[in-house]
């Protein structure tokens, strides 16, 4: 009996204590709401109630939409395609007009940008290739076959002599 004697005097000097020690509210600043508990949890529960709802109805929507689906079926089109079709041509003639950089390459050579410099008028510059070897033709900086220099009405032109195979255009690609 003695302890809860002591016990309850001392509760009531901490709470003595404490009510010295809280500021009091100054007229300048409202003092702070503080929420009911019991309204705080009724508010709770009204708010997991409308998420429950929305969830189970999201669910059910879901369950509908899986109802209405069908497993799609595709026809096989491997035959019609490798079919030929009589207007293919006419699908092809719109790549006809694509321009391609075509080149022809007497040889090659590497200088230093001081032998460039000293390049001038008249100054022969020393290809890698032999006189009589065929020349290299490029289209868009592929090698498709190769020929020899010919001069007709005085401009030159190539005599194309080999033909690259599509195997070996195949190969420098890679």
């Amino acid at each position: 009996m003695a302890d809860e004697l002591d016990q309850d005097s001392l509760a009531a000097e901490w709470a003595a204590a404490l009510e010295e020690t809280t500021p009091e509210p100054q007229a300048s600043k409202p003092a702070a709401v503080v929420p009911d508990p019991a309204n705080l949890a009724d508010e709770w529960a009204a708010a997991l109630a409308a998420d429950e709802q929305t969830a189970v109805k999201k669910e059910k929507e879901q369950t509908a939409l899986s109802a209405q689906a069908k497993v799609a079926t595709f026809a096989d089109l491997t035959e019609e395609a490798k079919a030929p079709r009589p207007d293919s041509r006419r699908e092809l003639d719109f790549i006809l007009d694509i321009p391609l950089d075509v080149s022809a390459e007497l040889g090659r050579t590497r200088l230093l940008i001081n032998e460039l410099l000293q390049l001038g008028q008249g100054s022969v510059v020393e290809l890698n290739k032999l006189a009589g070897e065929p020349l290299e033709v490029y289209v868009n900086g592929k090698m498709v076959a190769r020929g020899e220099a010919v001069v007709i009405n005085e401009k030159f032109g190539i005599r194309l002599t080999d033909i690259i195979s599509p195997i070996e255009r195949v190969k420098q690609l890679g």
